[in-house]
C-alpha cells in the first residue's frame, strides 16, 4: 500500500498558540515600558541669605518587569502572564494538558516570534496609530456585546489593565501585517516534479523490486500491484513539500522517466520514478500553504539567530 508523503492542510498560523480573540499573531509599537509615576512638587521653603534652597532630587522612574527582552525591546512581564494564562485556558478548551515548563517556552517563543515581527513590519515602514488600535478594539467590544463584556474576557484571560491588552493588540497587528508580507511574497508558481512510487515495509522485499526493475520490469505494473488504487501516484509537488526529504531530494536529482534506487524513510521504503516536470507549474492551494509556512519559519528562525535576546532571570 503506498502512502502519499504530503503535509496534510499545514497552517503557518499554528507558529503561535490558538484561540486568540483577535483571531491575528502580532506585534507592537512600544516595546519598552515603564511604569508611570506622578510628579509632585512640594512648598519650598523660605529661602534665607545663609541657607540656599535645597534643590529636590527628581523622581526615580521604575521600570517596569521585563519578562524577555528582543533587540532592547522588552515585552513586560504583565503582557506575558496574562498570554500565559490565555493559551492554558486554549489548552484546556481543547482538552490538552501541558506542563507550566512547557507552556512558559511555548508563550516565550510565541512572544519573541511576535516581537521579532513586529520589528520586521517598523523596519519595513509598517505605522501603527492609536486610532487604528481603538478601531480594531472597537470592533472588539462589538463582537464581545459591548466594553464590559470585552473587559470581563481581558480579565478572565489574564490582561490586568486595558492598557496591557492595548499592549498586546498592537503587537498583534503589527505582527499579523509583517506575516502578511512574508507570506504574500511566496511565488504562485514553482518548479515541480510528478512522481510516482512504490513503496515497501520490507528493505529486502524493496530491493528484490529494484533487481526487477534493472531487469526491465514496468515500473507501472509494479506500482498498481502495490498499490492498487493510486498506483503509486505522489502527484506533482514542489521543494520544500514532502515531508520525507529523502524522496524529495531524490526526485528532483532524476531526469524525467528516471527510478531511483531504494530509499528508506521513516514511511518505509520507496523507489520513485520522476514521470514529468515542470520548471514553473502553478502551486496547488496546500503545497502553496506549505510553502508559505515555511517562509514564515525560515524568516523568524533567521531573524532569531541574528538577534539579542535575553530573558528575565
Amino acid at each position: 500500500m503506498s502512502a502519499p508523503h504530503t503535509r496534510m492542510n499545514p497552517d503557518f498560523r499554528s507558529l503561535l498558540p490558538p484561540a486568540r480573540l483577535w483571531a491575528v499573531l502580532g506585534p507592537l509599537l512600544f516595546m519598552l515600558a515603564l511604569a508611570s509615576c506622578d510628579v509632585q512638587f512640594a512648598a519650598h521653603p523660605t529661602p534665607t541669605p545663609t541657607q540656599p534652597t535645597p534643590t529636590p532630587a527628581p523622581p526615580t522612574a521604575t521600570s517596569e518587569p521585563m519578562a524577555v527582552t528582543v533587540n532592547g525591546k522588552g515585552v513586560p512581564l504583565r503582557e506575558f502572564n496574562a498570554q500565559l494564562t490565555q493559551y492554558k485556558v486554549a489548552q484546556q478548551s481543547l482538552g490538552k494538558t501541558v506542563t507550566d515548563q512547557d507552556a512558559t517556552k511555548a508563550v516565550l517563543d510565541d512572544l519573541v516570534a511576535q516581537e521579532l515581527l513586529a520589528q520586521g513590519a517598523q523596519a519595513a515602514g509598517f505605522q501603527l496609530s492609536d486610532s487604528a488600535v481603538q478601531s480594531r478594539i472597537d470592533a472588539l467590544q462589538d463582537m464581545a456585546g459591548g466594553p464590559e463584556q470585552l473587559l470581563k474576557w481581558e480579565k478572565d484571560n489574564g490582561f490586568d489593565s486595558p492598557e496591557v491588552f492595548r499592549l498586546s493588540l498592537a503587537r498583534s497587528l503589527a505582527a499579523a501585517w509583517m506575516r502578511d508580507k512574508i507570506v504574500t511574497a511566496v511565488p504562485k508558481t514553482a518548479d515541480q516534479a510528478h512522481v510516482q512510487q512504490i513503496l515497501l515495509y520490507n528493505e529486502g522485499d524493496a530491493n528484490a523490486v529494484l533487481e526487477q526493475l534493472k531487469i526491465g520490469a514496468d515500473f507501472d505494473a509494479l506500482a498498481a500491484q502495490y498499490d492498487p488504487n493510486t498506483r503509486g501516484d505522489l502527484g506533482w509537488f514542489p521543494k520544500g513539500y514532502l515531508l520525507e526529504p529523502e524522496v524529495e531530494e531524490a526526485a528532483f536529482g532524476l531526469q524525467v522517466g528516471e527510478y531511483s534506487p531504494v530509499i528508506q524513510t521513516d514511511a518505509g521504503f520507496s523507489i520513485i520514478k520522476v514521470l514529468e516536470r515542470d520548471a514553473n507549474r502553478p502551486l496547488s492551494p496546500d503545497a502553496y500553504l506549505a510553502l508559505q509556512q515555511a517562509a514564515l519559519v525560515n524568516w523568524v528562525t533567521g531573524q532569531r539567530a541574528a538577534a539579542h535576546i535575553v530573558l528575565a532571570p
